[in-house]
């Protein structure tokens, strides 16, 4: 079986050299953003700054469901026995569209490509372009920012992880402002380092209402192996344990609940996906995050992600990897709609 090839190797391993010399230790910041945006009581609206009191509409949110599960007869989707989310949940009320990258590269993504009004216009495009091809579905805009980046050196603590200054990650939350509403993922790449030691450097950005995360295997070198080397892997029990980290947070701060997105374009990314565990403060989503031409993704979508349901599913487009081949073209969002399950998070990079 053809594997659609790794889908950042060639776009973050290229700017190593450059990242090598970011902050490698993010610095305590002083105080927390006071700025909140107003809440929708609406329970299709997502609240930036708490659950809004009303409680989902079980009935819409099955009716959702089922509509994403896109005629499956196998009775693998929608999921079974999830729990219904908290109050303010995102998924699948809203289709969250994203640029990805980070500040420190135009190779890494749309998000670090272009200046910020530029890049805005263009997402603005894609979103149009999702609002037409499912205009029941509203979209919610983000940004996707790798925080913590694998990297070529081994760095003070030889882990081999670039971690984003905390003023970094400042400047791609003033990017968001500059669209009302705009939902920000930080992304972590943990090299030889792992994720429960990542996890606190970001966390006071996670008990923001209006920050969620991403989580790439690939780069989680559990062998020891050097990153971009090899493809890394996380099992069900790291999954669960940043969910539950999440799900802390989230009752803690009282906050809407946390969209958790996984990155995977093989089996071994991901060990274990029947014994990853849901939770009502927390939406996973697994990522398609691999590369190539538009029936290789689909075979990719259809191995790695439609075959072990966990809870939402998403797909990711690459704007220079998906046309080196014929027909070279992206995947446009009418031929998204039509994967089993639909995506609801997409993502540009």
């Amino acid at each position: 079986m053809k594997i659609t090839p790794p889908a950042t190797f060639a776009l973050a391993f290229t700017t190593f050299a450059l990242l090598a010399s970011c902050n490698s230790n993010s610095t305590k910041a002083e105080g927390k953003s006071a700025e909140t945006q107003k809440a929708n009581a609406d329970t299709t609206e997502v609240s930036l700054t708490a659950p809004v009191s009303k409680p989902i509409d079980t009935a819409l949110y099955d009716s959702l469901q089922l509509k994403l599960a896109n005629g499956d007869t196998t009775g693998k989707w929608p999921v079974k026995n999830q729990p219904y989310p908290l109050a303010g949940a995102i998924l699948p009320f809203k289709r969250i569209v994203v640029y990805y990258g980070n500040l420190h590269s135009k190779k890494m993504g749309a998000l670090g490509e272009y200046a910020p009004k530029e890049m805005w216009s263009r997402l603005n495009t894609e979103i149009k372009n999702w609002e037409k091809a499912d205009p029941s579905t509203p979209v919610q805009a983000g940004l996707h920012y790798i925080a913590a980046v694998a990297s070529g050196t081994p760095g003070r603590d030889g882990k081999y992880v670039n971690r984003m200054a905390n003023s970094q990650i400042d400047s791609v939350l003033a990017i968001a402002k500059m669209r009302p509403n705009t939902i920000v993922f930080l992304d972590l790449q943990v090299a030889l380092s792992n994720i429960k030691a990542e996890l606190p450097h970001i966390e006071k950005y996670l008990e923001l209402p209006y920050v969620h995360l991403g989580i790439d295997p690939e780069f989680s070198m559990k062998d020891g192996s050097l990153p971009g080397k090899r493809i890394g892997t996380y099992d069900a029990a790291d999954i669960n344990y940043v969910s539950q980290y999440l799900a802390d947070i989230v009752k803690k701060h009282n906050l809407p609940p946390k969209v958790f997105v996984v990155h995977r374009f093989t089996r071994k990314m991901v060990t274990n996906a029947s014994s990853i565990k849901l939770r009502p403060e927390v939406q996973i989503v697994m990522h398609m995050d691999g590369w190539g031409e538009p029936e290789l993704k689909k075979g990719t979508y259809r191995h790695f992600i439609y075959s072990e349901p966990v809870e939402f599913t998403g797909f990711k487009l690459f704007y220079k990897n998906d046309i080196k081949k014929a027909p070279n073209r992206l995947m446009t969002p009418e031929e998204l709609l039509k994967l089993t399950p639909k995506p609801i998070y997409i993502q540009y990079q």
